[in-house]
């Protein structure tokens, strides 16, 4: 019964999808530039990290990026545009902000984050009042509405194989994969060849999924130390097995649903579970930190480790990025100072 549902509504997302893209006058279309980041499945493939790399590479360039969110599950909406950050400051709370879009403001100096369910009016205001150049539309392949010069999805090895919701985690079927100007591939970089041929996109880039440095405000647990490790991502398991490998005496972990909004009856939860282990620290991730920061002082020691994506070879993406953008990033540059470079 799954997979029969998962048929049909994969065929009415693809529907949905050629109809829309066969009428591109009903698309609405900012000033600036538009660059989509993407995906297939439902969360954990790393478009925020990249997002965060390709935000702070543009501002290295010259330009003012605003990164464009719907704010998804922030748990105080509202139909106005908020500013969550202004390049310089963060100017919003996560209530009001949701978890990514408020750790994309606190990672990213020099790009705006704005968050507003109708992304065409959060690009407006980027560009009219914090002077934005171009716009990185985050979670962006399923949001048609909005017109945009390059599509980038994320993809990686389970998704080849997996299917449309309800049996799967696919938002779409491989079919509209054929609408990407690019793959950004996240498995093994010598399946990018095998990537073009299933998925009909001739251009793969490499991607590289590196875990940060751990850091701490009250130091960071040694090599041998025990920890218990705290997650509430799609996928966790990614997270969990990446601490092992640097030699942390990972005693137990502790995943919530993706998203999760912690309560201070969380946060005695995870204290009991780091006692019981015999645990001075708790290490999370960095979407994690920005949920707990809000609920105050921890009663254990609190670490926290980021997750980098970026492609394998920077400057091949990059110079692929600037001349698909081409006409309108020099056309956008030229007004207002900014170079491409």
């Amino acid at each position: 019964m799954l997979g029969l549902s998962s048929g049909i509504y994969g065929r009415a997302v693809l529907a949905r999808r050629r109809l829309i893209e066969a009428r591109p006058s009903s698309r609405l279309r900012l000033q600036a530039p538009v660059i989509s980041i993407g995906n297939l499945s439902v969360g954990g493939s790393g478009k925020t990290p990249f997002t965060a790399w390709l935000a702070a590479r543009l501002a290295a360039s010259g330009h003012r990026p605003s990164i464009l969110s719907r704010g998804y599950r922030r748990t105080a909406p509202t139909e106005e545009v908020v500013i969550v950050g202004d390049g310089t400051q963060v100017r919003a709370d996560l209530a009001s902000a949701g978890d990514e879009p408020l750790m994309l403001a606190r990672m990213v100096s020099g790009a705006a984050v704005l968050v507003c369910g109708d992304r065409y009016r959060a690009g407006r205001v980027a560009e009219a009042e914090l002077g934005c150049t171009v716009h990185l539309l985050d979670d962006g392949f399923q949001h048609l509405r909005l017109d945009r010069d390059v599509d980038l999805v994320l993809l990686d090895g389970s998704d080849l194989d997996d299917q449309p919701l309800p049996a799967g985690r696919l938002r779409e079927p491989l079919a509209a994969l054929r609408s990407a100007d690019a793959i950004l591939w996240t498995g093994e970089p010598a399946q990018a060849p095998d990537v073009a041929a299933r998925t009909g996109v001739s251009t793969v880039f490499p991607m590289r999924r590196m875990a940060g440095p751990i850091e701490g405000n009250d130091g960071v647990p040694g090599a041998g130390d025990p920890v218990l490790a705290l997650a509430a991502l799609a996928r966790p398991q990614r997270f969990f097995e990446g601490l092992e490998e640097t030699g942390l005496d990972v005693r137990a972990r502790l995943a919530f649903r993706d998203h999760h909004p912690y309560t201070a009856g969380d946060v005695e939860r995870i204290r009991e579970a780091a006692a019981a282990c015999g645990s001075d620290w708790v290490i999370t991730t960095e979407k994690d930190l920005v949920r707990l920061l809000p609920l105050g002082a921890m009663p254990f020691r609190l670490a926290w480790r980021a997750l980098e994506v970026s492609p394998d070879e920077p400057g091949v993406f990059w110079d692929w990025l600037v001349a698909r953008v081409g006409g309108q990033s020099a056309r956008v540059s030229s007004r207002r100072g900014a170079t491409v470079a």
